[in-house]
């Protein structure tokens, strides 16, 4: 029992080193702040949103809430889980999908808005991916950190809460 549970262990942590990697660690974004995201998402029932490095999957799921058909991007196995279980409670209608899917490898030539927490190393080759990859007029925005090179076209800048930028394509 005892190396099951130490090969269980060390599966979600190579798992969770591995996303931190490639993208971020998981650090849940606060509860308060998905209001301010999506009122700058301005989103429209059918868009297509997509959250990269989805985490516990809290954005996706307020955006398919608000009938964007959501996605969520996710290689850390642990929040993944918690994304697919968070799916159990909503509605079937309003159900984001969520994939174990490394970000890099995802196609974003869909998505009208796309949704990033991620660690500022990562940014530049990020926005090189998105401006090869996104359509005219899709919406980025960016959680706690800005894209290095982009001019944001507005932002959420509340006093002693993270910051949220939004980009045009």
């Amino acid at each position: 029992m005892f190396y099951w549970l130490l090969i269980i262990f060390l599966v979600f942590a190579i798992s969770f080193l591995y996303a931190t990697w490639r993208g971020a660690p998981w650090v849940p974004m606060r509860k308060a702040d998905v209001e301010r995201v999506l009122a700058l998402a301005n989103l429209s029932s059918g868009q297509v949103f997509v959250e990269l490095g989805s985490g516990d999957g809290r954005m996706s799921v307020a955006a398919a809430a608000k009938g964007a058909k959501a996605k969520g991007f996710e290689l850390s196995l642990l929040p993944f889980l918690l994304s697919i279980a968070r799916n159990i409670f909503i509605p079937v209608n309003c159900r984001p999908k969520f994939y174990f899917k490394d970000l890099w490898k995802v196609n974003l030539s869909d998505a009208d808005v796309v949704y990033v927490f991620l660690t500022p190393p990562i940014m530049p080759a990020l926005k090189e991916k998105l401006e090869k990859e996104l359509k005219t007029g899709a919406r980025v925005i960016c959680y706690v950190w800005a894209m290095p090179g982009w001019q944001p076209v507005a932002s959420d800048l509340l006093a002693g809460r993270c910051k949220v930028y939004l980009y045009n394509r």
